[in-house]
């Protein structure tokens, strides 16, 4: 069963970075974002991948994130 962890530090997006976590992505209690990786972020900016041409930058403040783990 997979677990459900929301990310909140540099550390937390750190591994999902490096681990190659599928994460979530909400804002306003809607989900915007399934199934994608994190491949780089800042102190504003988080910026997520899911096919070769597929990047979406999300907002640090206006969204939530979670990480998948199995």
């Amino acid at each position: 069963m997979a677990t459900i962890q929301e990310l909140l530090t540099d550390a937390d997006f750190q591994e999902a970075e490096q681990k190659k976590l599928p994460i979530r992505v909400f804002r306003d209690d809607h989900l915007i974002d399934s199934l994608t990786y994190v491949i780089r972020f800042t102190d504003t900016t988080i910026i997520t991948q899911k096919d070769v041409s597929d990047m979406t930058y999300h907002s640090r403040g206006e969204c939530q994130f979670y990480e998948l783990k199995k």
